[in-house]
């Protein structure tokens, strides 16, 4: 049963002039895992926290750092959720998450389904 559902849209030049002006901005957002993708991968991860986010209902107290995506061994990219977004989606039911990215045309989106 599909418990959330979460997307997510990221303008790729107005993501990486806003890590270049907030050069910290980065370890914020981003796992050690992360960080030194391309900005176009960057910024389909970005929307994959907030997609992730959305999915969850929004709720206070998840932060960036909570949601990585990481190359499955099939190439597809996974999510792995920790601290207070696992905790929430283990309080909602979530036992498999889907997640789509893509980056194109200037844009980067992802798309989450939390199912339970």
């Amino acid at each position: 049963m599909i418990l959330g559902i979460g997307v997510d849209v990221v303008d790729i030049a107005r993501f990486e002039a806003t890590l270049e002006r907030t050069p910290g901005l980065r370890t914020r957002l981003f796992t050690e895992r992360e960080r030194d993708l391309p900005v176009r991968s960057l910024a389909a991860r970005f929307a994959a926290k907030e997609a992730v986010a959305k999915a969850l209902g929004g709720p206070r107290g998840v932060g960036h750092l909570e949601a990585e995506v990481r190359r499955g061994e099939s190439g597809r990219p996974e999510l792995h959720i920790t601290g207070r977004a696992a905790e929430v989606a283990y309080e909602l039911g979530v036992k498999r998450w889907h997640l789509s990215l893509t980056h194109d045309a200037g844009v980067a989106m992802a798309y989450v389904i939390a199912e339970g």
